[in-house]
């Protein structure tokens, strides 16, 4: 056993104070505004105010404890086992879309019954998938560099993937999925045309299989125009932005929104940041805002760290968390506004949604691990050196 690894497993574990205070202000947020905008469809359907609030601190309580698991699991495992999650990952795809073992809800079959919840498979099946790419990236970074087919094999595999997600369907998540893919690969050094071409080639299917059903295009360009249909295709989107609307500089105050008394479809999940923009206004929105990015800009900041330590893996995997975090943030808050159009994705950390909050706080687990083990790669160079104390 080498000095450095005797040194690594004596030094305590380096927690991300940083990291640790943006989550637990965005799940602070994510709880306050979950109750607000529950209570009255809670107390009404269910006979409980806080019955959604509930729900979301246990699964935030079991999501820290998944998080903590995983900070003790070193990433190596995660590139060492990443054929294996793939392989689990397209099980989980493939299983949801058999009646009888997925729940089919709302005419989407994206979820599987997992005893008394209903787990949303593509939360998790998303992270396995970008660990797979990661691993690629460093396995194959030559091929990846320089030649075609390097690129192409694992566009190829997210093509699958992102095939098995439109078929429940779930177009946010696939696209979510490429998209995180892609930078992934580009930033590993794959060669920009060839990522422009492989990204312009999807770019056309998609427009081909949306032109393919005059449903689907409806439902891709009904956000351009929403009042004209406000009662029906554009009642969702509508609602939202009346309650961003009504906020204002500085809200209507906490509790006080009237877009989530049975307005508002979906306010305690796809449409939080509505209810928050209303009784928080424009000021609770920046805020808000400014901790997602905040977050984001430390996931790659230790993405740097880990890549200067010559750490590629890590590097990739807190990449691909940053992507993932900003990109689905982004997506969330524009469809609320009005300038995407409406996909289903959940706001992370803030809005209702089990599978999401486990998955994202599992996720930063591996974060947190990452800046550990980058903090004791350092460490033992340090202690290496001549001269250094002992």
């Amino acid at each position: 056993m080498t000095y450095g690894m005797r040194a690594r497993e004596r030094m305590p574990f380096a927690w991300d104070t940083v990291t640790l205070g943006l989550v637990a202000a965005l799940l602070l947020v994510g709880l306050i505004m979950v109750t607000s905008a529950s209570m009255s469809i809670a107390a009404q359907g269910l006979g409980d105010p806080f019955y959604f609030f509930e729900r979301q601190f246990v699964f935030g309580v079991f999501g820290l404890g998944a998080a903590w698991c995983l900070t003790r699991i070193p990433v190596e495992l995660w590139d060492k086992y990443s054929f294996a999650l793939l392989l689990l990952a397209g099980l989980l795809l493939s299983l949801v879309l058999i009646p009888g073992l997925g729940a089919k809800i709302n005419g989407a079959r994206r979820w599987m019954r997992i005893g008394p919840m209903n787990f949303q498979v593509s939360e998790l099946a998303k992270v396995l998938v970008l660990t797979w790419v990661c691993s690629y990236c460093v396995r194959k970074r030559a091929e990846l560099e320089q030649t075609w087919p390097g690129l192409a094999k694992p566009v190829a595999l997210l093509i699958v993937a992102g095939g098995l997600l439109l078929c429940e369907p779930d177009f946010g998540a696939a696209t979510v999925l490429m998209a995180t893919g892609f930078a992934v690969l580009f930033v590993a050094g794959a060669r920009l045309r060839y990522v422009l071409l492989a990204v312009s080639l999807l770019a056309l299917a998609f427009v081909a299989l949306a032109l393919t059903s005059a449903y689907r295009w409806k439902r891709i360009t009904g956000f351009m125009h929403p009042w004209d249909d406000p009662f029906n295709g554009g009642f969702q989107l509508t609602q939202s932005l009346i309650a961003i609307g009504r906020g204002g500089w500085f809200g209507v105050g906490l509790g006080s929104s009237v877009q989530k008394l049975f307005y508002l479809p979906e306010a305690h999940t796809d449409f939080v940041f509505a209810v928050l923009a209303e009784e928080l206004g424009l000021v609770g929105v920046i805020g808000v805002i400014a901790l997602f990015l905040a977050l984001v800009w430390r996931a790659f900041q230790i993405s740097r760290m880990a890549a200067k330590a010559g750490l590629h893996f890590q590097a990739y995997l807190a990449l691909a968390f940053a992507v993932w975090l900003g990109l689905q943030a982004t997506v969330n808050i524009g469809v609320n506004m009005g300038v995407l159009p409406t996909k289903g994705l959940t706001l992370p950390l803030l809005s209702y949604g089990r599978s999401s909050l486990l998955v994202s706080l599992g996720w930063l687990g591996v974060l947190l691990r990452i800046y550990h083990e980058v903090k004791c790669k350092s460490r033992s160079a340090v202690m290496r050196l001549p001269g250094s104390a002992r």
